[in-house]
């Protein structure tokens, strides 16, 4: 049995990035850039009008001052208008600010009498200008090489008129979860029997990573037919399977990849819940077997599989995200493996939820965070405390 830190370490080592590609930026959500970008363009990238109203010049605008409105400049083509002291042009947010002014006044803070404007308020040098380069200045890095594109990175991107960005790669998975006990949902459950959750659970991690799930399928604690089910699954880039991984008579995992000729590089965790955590390689998909208890899935999953499919992505952030809160309760880890406990953050606080068992699937719908407690470890209600995060 090896540490968790070790156990990482290896998987991170064994598991590269996919071959990079170019998408279109409307099919960028949530992959990782796979080169640095730098602005070409300032933001804004001409002064314009943050407001509807009449751009000035301020030093012949004080309040009561009359004004003369020369012209028109809506958002759009420039007009290339010019006004002296005295002048006004009728401008619209957005506009860009005509030569000589140095100002906007509201049209609330002014009123039209004809070809004329009546001041209301003093007006300053710059209100309402929107400055050349005030957001982003042309040469500025707007996005680093494995960061995961975001809803607002997309708006940034097509605001410099690219149409396309290279990601990392796509990683796709196949899940195989075992077990004579396990019956499809939909079908009928005979005494004994429970239905299979892990299949969903698995399908829903990888894809919140940005992987894809080329196939999930369930096979019962039957040799031939697990092989054949491994087979089909390690022509992905990865495998994920579910159960059968541990040391019981009817657990045939570890032996059918033997097998098969996979190379097994990891076996036995220091870890609660997932003890019984698999790692391995097979004609160059990396495979991962997880055990059959659906919390010890989702932790072993959190802490192994989520980091080595973010790597292959070409991400440079492979953790999971992170939460400062005020634990409520004592909490104490009297084993022999760290154990990650599961609990909800909320309103600054972590309240751990539910039976703290690798079977309770409820307490961990209701979860949002674990709170890793190392071996010999006590915490006391009050003490701030770093969690993992995942929704």
């Amino acid at each position: 049995m090896i540490s968790e830190e070790e156990a990482r370490n290896r998987i991170l080592e064994a598991v590269s990035p996919t071959p990079e590609r170019t998408v279109p930026l409307s099919g960028a959500l949530g992959c990782f850039s796979a080169r640095s970008v730098v602005a070409g363009l300032s933001l804004p990238a001409f002064d314009n009008s943050a407001m509807d109203g009449y751009a000035i010049v301020a030093s012949s605008s004080k309040k009561g001052a009359r004004l003369q409105v020369i012209g028109e400049q809506p958002a759009g083509v420039d007009r290339q208008l010019r006004i002296s002291p005295g002048d006004a042009v009728r401008i619209f947010t957005g506009a860009p600010i005509p030569a000589g002014a140095d100002a906007v006044v509201m049209q609330e803070d002014a009123t039209r009498e004809g070809g004329e404007i009546v001041v209301n308020v003093d007006v300053h040098p710059g209100e309402f200008i929107r400055r050349r380069g005030c957001d982003l200045a042309e040469g500025q890095k707007i996005l680093g090489r494995g960061e995961r594109i975001r809803t607002t990175t997309i708006a940034l991107l097509a605001s410099q008129g690219f149409a396309d960005v290279t990601v990392g790669g796509q990683v796709n998975a196949a899940i195989v979860s075992t077990g004579d006990e396990v019956v499809t949902p939909g079908s009928k459950l005979d005494q004994g029997q429970i239905y299979d959750s892990n299949s969903a659970l698995l399908q829903a991690l990888v894809q919140h990573c940005g992987a894809s799930v080329k196939s999930a399928e369930h096979c019962p604690d039957h040799r031939e037919r697990l092989i054949q089910a491994i087979q089909r699954g390690i022509k992905s880039h990865i495998l994920v399977i579910t159960g059968g991984v541990s040391v019981g008579e009817h657990d045939l995992v570890q032996a059918v990849l033997r097998a098969l000729g996979a190379k097994i590089d990891i076996w036995r965790v220091a870890i609660k819940p997932g003890k019984p955590f698999l790692f391995g390689e097979a004609s160059g998909c990396a495979v991962f077997g997880l055990p059959g208890n659906p919390v010890s899935a989702f932790v072993t999953f959190l802490q192994f599989v989520h980091p080595a499919i973010l790597k292959m992505m070409g991400a440079n952030n492979l953790n999971l995200p992170k939460a400062s809160a005020r634990l409520t309760a004592d909490l104490a880890n009297e084993g022999d493996r760290p154990h990650y406990v599961r609990g909800r953050i909320e309103n600054g606080t972590f309240v751990p939820v539910g039976r703290q068992e690798s079977h309770a699937l409820f307490g961990l719908s209701q979860s949002n965070a674990l709170l890793r407690i190392a071996v010999g470890e006590s915490l006391r209600a009050g003490e701030i405390v770093d969690v993992q995060t995942w929704d």
